[in-house]
Formats: structure tokens, sequence, C-alpha cells
């Protein structure tokens, strides 16, 4: 009887442990706590047209931005619960440790000294880059390595700074920088013909080379000078808040192989597919289980889309090709964990 108690006993002990354990995973956080408590995501961007900008209404749009939509969808169910923050590069990561914003989706490149030295999480990589050169046609360069000498234009609190000077001295190359500071600066700095040419994530360059008086008169060199992993960022100590941003961006790229869309939704709403009728809240097993609304990934796409209609309602008028950014079955590199 003293041996059937004790067992009794120690069986209650662990299930009151794993109990505990399960509920703490499914508890908030603490930057969780404070979006629910406030009622809005704070989100930190950037200001390039195509990525993040205000409209002519003063409503944020891109291709960043509407991740930052499709998160207050999982957190609120409502993709207007987000307010956009526009920071400069020097001013984000600050402004992420202090907790001004509770995610920064601003283009920043995972870098293991950001992960480490700085404390930083990151989501899923939303936008594979590389450094690239911007210069004026009239310089007569088909190539990076034919600029000894340049005066290249550099944002700072950016890794190109790094990069650059990496890529010269590998070259046994000079150059002479000029650091800027203020975006509208960094453009006109070209235009002026202060610097020969600019360095900065291709994908910005390009969507810079559109703000250039006459665009038709530069070009992007082909060289990319570093992988530029671009996610979204948060602040360390809140894993479910992590969680939350990674599922989410993912939720895009699984709908997209699925080839489940803002337009036919509705139909694979009737599929017989367990994997996809778990992923859109028909059995709602799935979300019920991790704590999240059942037609959280549903209205994510319903409401903002899957990845590569984000991609190409933002991106694609800049005439930017996916490249990297096409799913793993396209020879892509773009992968979701499985939903289960």
């Amino acid at each position: 009887m003293v041996l059937h108690l004790r067992w009794t006993t120690s069986i209650g002990a662990a299930l009151a442990v794993v109990l505990a354990l399960v509920s703490s995973a499914a508890s908030a956080g603490p930057t969780l706590d404070r979006i629910k408590s406030r009622g809005v995501i704070k989100v930190g961007v950037g200001t390039t047209p195509g990525y993040f900008a205000p409209d002519s209404n003063g409503r944020w749009q891109g291709f960043f931005v509407d991740f930052g939509r499709a998160l207050a969808v999982t957190v609120f169910g409502d993709p207007d619960k987000v307010q956009f923050t526009s920071s400069s590069p020097q001013q984000r990561l600050p402004a992420l440790q202090s907790g001004e914003f509770d995610v920064l989706l601003s283009g920043v490149t995972v870098t293991i000294t950001r992960a480490f030295k700085l404390g930083f999480h990151f989501g899923p990589t939303i936008f594979y880059d590389g450094q690239g050169i911007l210069v004026r046609k009239d310089l007569g360069v088909t190539s990076a390595s034919q600029l000894d000498g340049a005066t290249i234009g550099i944002q700072s609190g950016t890794t190109g700074e790094l990069n650059i000077a990496d890529y010269f001295r590998k070259h046994r190359h000079k150059f002479t920088p000029v650091t800027i500071e203020d975006t509208s600066e960094f453009i006109a700095a070209l235009d002026s013909g202060r610097v020969d040419g600019l360095t900065q994530d291709a994908s910005d360059l390009a969507a810079k080379q559109t703000q250039l008086k006459k665009p038709s008169d530069y070009v992007i060199l082909p060289e990319r000078l570093s992988k530029e992993p671009l996610a979204p960022a948060v602040a360390g100590g809140d894993d479910r808040w992590l969680e939350i941003v990674t599922w989410t961006v993912n939720a895009t790229i699984q709908a997209e192989e699925w080839g489940i869309t803002s337009k036919n939704v509705d139909d694979f709403l009737k599929s017989d597919d367990p994997s996809i009728r778990r992923f859109l809240g028909v059995d709602p097993s799935l979300a019920e289980s991790i704590g999240l609304d059942p037609k959280w990934a549903y209205t994510i796409i319903k409401t903002v889309g899957n990845y590569g209609e984000i991609f190409d309602r933002h991106l694609k008028p800049l005439g930017w090709e996916r490249g990297y950014n096409r799913l793993w079955t396209q020879g892509g590199l773009l992968y979701s964990p499985p939903f289960r």
C-alpha cells in the first residue's frame, strides 16, 4: 500500500511538472504582454519605396510592411493593429534594445555579432540579398574591380561599412569612403557627383536608383560583395514572441508552396489534405495546441497574401527578380519547416 501511494505521488508530481511546462510554453512573454496591453504592435521600418514607405494618404505600404500586418493578424486577427515608425540604420538597433519597437522589419542583416554581442534574435530570412555598388555610367566601368581610387558613399550604421573595406583590401585597391547618415543625402551625393558610387544592399540600390534624377545614367555593377540575409529582428528574452514572428513568416512561405493565395484560399477550405485543413483551421487541433486562433494562417493569406503575392505586389514593379527568393521547389532558398 505504501509503495502504491509513493508511485501515485511520483506520477502526480511528474504530471504537474509537465502541465507547468505546457502552461509556460503557451503563455505570453513580456513582449507579447506589452503588445496585447497596448493593443498594437510597434514595428521599426525604413523609408525605401517598394519596401517601406507611406503612400499619399499616409498609410504605410511595402514588402516588409506587409509582414508587419501579417504579425498583427497572428496576434489580434486584424492587419491594421500595427504601428509603423521610420528609423535610421543608426537608430534602429538601439531603439529595439530599449523597447521602442517590438520588432524590426527594416531590412536588418542577420550577423553573429548582432546575435551574440547585442543579444538580438532573428526570425526566418524574408529576403536574401547581397551588397552591391551603384555607379554613374560615365565612369566607364563594368566591374567593381575597376574602381581603384574611387570615392564611394556608404550609409553609416550598416554592415556595408565593413564589407566595402574588406572588398577593397582583398583586391589590394584603394578607395575613399564618404560616410553619410541621412538617406536623402545618400542619394544626392551620387546625383551631385560628390561620390563616384554608392554601396548598399543591391535591393536597396535598385529602389534608390529610381529616385535619381536620371536613373538610366546609372548602373548597378554585377558583383555582390557579401551575403545579406534580411530577417525580422526582436530583442532577446521572449521565446513566445520570437516563435510568433517566425511562424507568421513561415505561413506565407508554406501557403505559396501549396498554391494557396488570397484569391483561392476559400476553395482550399474544402481540401481533403489533412495538413492543409490543419493549416487553415478547418481542423482546429493544431492551432489550439499552440495557443493561436484556428483561423490565424487563413486570415493572413486572405488579407495579406502568400509570400509570392507580397513580393510581386511590391518588388516586381521595381524590376526585381525573385532569384534566391524563390521557393526551394523552384531552385530558390525559401523553405518552411512542417506545420505539424
